[in-house]
């Protein structure tokens, strides 16, 4: 981004449009490429309150009559050297005639001057009138290189230790997503909090993130307690996340292995597709962020919808390396094809703009998505390169079946050594885990009110009066197992192992 910055003041673009909440960082950046320039431009800020001053003077030394955004840019109009002139926070002002009229008669004015506007702000606001005129840049959060600079800083300050090599990357890459103010505060709280800088403190940063996903809004960060090893079964797809677990680590790009992009998670309800995205976020240690598409729709405004996808996707990447979570992406994208008649293409567009991303990011952001309903996504999901792996969980097996029961059976109950894992696998057939662990607590709650300890009488009970979702739904469970046999990966050990040998 600084080098794009660099070319456009170079080039003489006249209206530069900066999105940024860092503006000491932002302005830095700019003296910097001033400096380094031939033309040697002198840079000057503007702000509501103080009115131009010259970057690196004392606030006092305001330009007279410069505090209207009118005047000042009357002001850089009337000025005959070179220069670069940074107006901060302006998109409150931009969409008045004046000022508008005035930018525009800037840009027409400032050919061939070498003096060029950057307007600096944390929102994008921008005209129509000046969409043709105007380039617009995110300047990009700290990268590992500057937090590397933040944290030697605060381990001079506090005269600590130098951590290793490997402690001080879980470190950097722990404020990743953070801007230097943050960085320096958060690494400050974790040498309040425990007096070092060590691989412990790493907690401590990673909850400044959380922060960070709390104010976004539309996305959710979850915290999951169960491990993978609480999934029953599914032994072929816990074997593909273990095999990945250091994907994201500079060992990985050493060895020469590419950033994973995703995986798509199909399957029939209640069989563990959520948990296992769950606990694979415990598994790689990255943070899990959930994608609610139900707040990215806003009717309020136009284009409201597409900038809440954008700021989302931005936040999710500014924490990376973490996990994006889709839950029922079928619902999520059903109309994405076709929503031109119901709500005026919004859908249509939200669709495409994640198709793009998903295909052109490179920041370390692992999108992991589940669905039931595979006829409701829309081809261009499906195709080969948009995700890793395509995996589909079915119904468990009776080992499964066996795994599953023995799991929640542990989690109530000290010694189950009473239960016949073998009997309660074979009459609860055609269950989901989802299922299987109703069933148990509809067993519980019977003898509960009985006031007496459950059995394996009471659970059989509860399977024997519970019909199961496979037996409901038997037409939408064949077919999206006649439609993952040749086109998904088997989720379970058994069925890939048969599969294979059948190849």
């Amino acid at each position: 981004m600084k080098e794009e910055l660099n070319i456009l003041i170079q080039a003489q673009y006249p209206l530069i449009y900066l999105v940024t909440s860092e503006e000491e960082r932002a302005e830095q950046s700019i003296a910097r490429i001033s400096q380094l320039n031939s033309q040697h431009r002198r840079v000057y800020v503007w702000t509501v309150t103080h009115g131009i001053v010259e970057y690196g003077q004392p606030r006092q030394a305001t330009q007279h009559n410069t505090v209207s955004p009118e005047a000042a840019i009357e002001w850089v109009v009337r000025q005959r050297d070179p220069g670069i002139y940074i107006f901060k926070d302006l998109h409150p002002f931009i969409t008045s005639a004046a000022v508008n009229r005035w930018l525009r008669d800037a840009i027409a004015l400032f050919k061939g001057t070498e003096k060029i506007i950057i307007l600096m702000s944390p929102l994008q606001e921008i005209p129509l009138e000046l969409e043709k005129d105007m380039v617009v840049l995110d300047f990009a959060l700290p990268d590992l290189t500057e937090l590397n600079q933040v944290l030697s800083v605060q381990l001079d300050k506090i005269k600590a230790r130098r951590p290793s090599t490997e402690v001080r990357e879980k470190l950097l890459k722990a404020a990743l997503g953070l801007t230097k103010d943050e960085a320096e505060k958060v690494y400050r709280k974790a040498y309040v909090k425990a007096g070092r800088l060590t691989e412990d403190e790493v907690d401590v940063i990673l909850s400044e993130k959380k922060q960070l996903i709390r104010r976004n809004g539309i996305l959710e960060y979850i915290e999951e307690d169960a491990t993978i090893d609480s999934v029953g079964g599914l032994d072929e797809l816990k074997k593909w996340l273990r095999q990945r677990s250091g994907a994201f680590t500079e060992r990985a790009r050493e060895y020469g292995l590419p950033q994973p992009k995703g995986m798509l998670i199909l399957g029939v309800p209640g069989c563990g597709k959520s948990l296992i995205a769950k606990t694979t976020a415990r598994l790689w240690g990255l943070p899990l962020l959930r994608l609610d598409m139900g707040r990215v729709y806003d009717g309020s405004m136009v284009g409201r919808s597409e900038a809440n996808l954008r700021n989302a996707l931005k936040t999710a990447e500014s924490i990376s390396p973490g996990i994006l979570f889709i839950d029922e992406l079928d619902k999520a994208f059903a109309g994405g094809t076709g929503s031109a008649d119901s709500d005026g293409g919004t859908s249509s567009r939200i669709f495409g703009s994640f198709l793009t991303w998903m295909q052109e990011k490179t920041s370390p952001v692992f999108v992991m998505a589940t669905a039931n309903r595979v006829e409701r996504l829309p081809g261009e999901f499906l195709r080969k390169g948009r995700f890793d792996e395509i995996f589909f969980v079915d119904l468990p097996t009776p080992e499964e079946r066996q795994h599953i029961f023995n799991i929640h059976l542990s989690q109530r109950r000290t010694d189950i050594s009473r239960f016949d894992l073998d009997q309660l696998a074979k009459v609860s057939e055609g269950f989901s885990g989802a299922e299987i662990e109703q069933a148990i607590i509809a067993a519980m709650y019977e003898a509960f009110a009985q006031d007496r300890e459950f059995t394996q009488l009471d659970i059989i009970a509860a399977i024997k009066s519970t019909l199961p979702l496979s037996r409901t739904m038997t037409e939408q469970v064949t077919a999206l197992r006649d439609w993952a046999r040749q086109r998904a990966r088997p989720a379970s050990a058994s069925v890939a192992e048969y599969q294979r040998l059948e190849f």
